[in-house]
Order: structure tokens, then C-alpha cells, then sequence
């Protein structure tokens, strides 16, 4: 019942933590923010096994955490707002070409990373952009002017 207990604070806590830290996408995450999140992996997986490093108490520690998911999951399913709090919202950081850079600074983004997002849309200045919108997984959508 402890690695049960231990597991669901474990899984909240990280949760929590990680909608703190922003959203970046998979593929943007620096190599400081890949450290981070294996940090917190570690330091998490001491916590819920404790001494007992049994192949039954592995077990019931990730079938806790995949139950905890499917909670999440359906609780998102049934509210907007846990889901809004849980996955966020997209961002517009560029609208009709002009930079938000306060919405920007507050995703812990910087000019660079939506300029990367540009090159790969084929754009190479932020006067060829109408919109940018950082979208829940912290990809970003850019639109070109006409």
C-alpha cells in the first residue's frame, strides 16, 4: 500500500512540476531541459520503490503511475478546465506580424526558438510571419503573410 501512496503523490508532483517548468515540444528540449527531466525521473523512481527493489513492488509502482494516467485522462475527457489547467492553451506570441514578446517570456521562450519554427515553414525574418501560436505540446505554428 506505501509504493501505492508513494507512487500517486509521486506522479502529481511531477505533473504539477512539470506544467511549472513550460511547455516546450520533445523535439525543442535543450540539452539542460533533457538533464532536468531525467533528474526529476530518478530522483521520482528513488522515492517510490524505496528499499524494496522487488520485481513486484516495480510493477505495482508503474501499474499505480498508468492508473494515475487514466484518471487524468478521463478527468480531462469530463472538464475544460482540469484540461485546460493539465494540457494549457495555445498561444498566440505573433498576431498580424507584430511580437508578443510578454506571452512569449512568459512560455520561457525566446526570440530564437520562434525563429526556428519559422526556418522550418521557410521563413527567415519575423516580418514574414502573420501568426505564431505555441500550441499545447509546445510546438509552434507559424503562418505566413500573404
Amino acid at each position: 500500500m506505501d509504493t501505492i501512496l508513494r507512487a500517486t503523490l509521486c506522479y502529481w508532483v511531477l505533473l504539477f512540476t512539470l506544467r511549472i517548468l513550460g511547455r516546450r515540444a520533445v523535439s525543442q528540449l535543450t540539452p539542460f531541459e533533457l538533464i532536468v527531466i531525467f533528474l526529476l525521473g530518478g530522483m521520482t523512481i528513488q522515492s517510490v520503490v524505496a528499499d524494496d527493489r522487488s520485481v513486484v513492488n516495480a510493477i505495482l509502482g508503474v501499474l499505480t503511475i498508468a492508473a494515475n494516467h487514466i484518471i487524468v485522462s478521463a478527468l480531462k475527457q469530463r472538464s475544460e478546465t482540469l484540461r485546460k489547467i493539465i494540457d494549457g492553451t495555445p498561444v498566440v506570441v505573433v498576431q498580424e506580424g507584430r511580437l508578443n514578446r510578454s506571452r512569449l517570456h512568459s512560455l520561457r521562450m525566446v526570440d530564437e526558438d520562434l525563429m526556428a519554427a519559422a526556418r522550418q515553414s521557410g521563413l527567415q525574418r519575423m516580418e514574414q510571419i502573420r501568426f505564431a501560436i505555441v500550441e499545447r505540446d509546445g510546438n509552434i505554428t507559424v503562418f505566413r503573410k500573404e
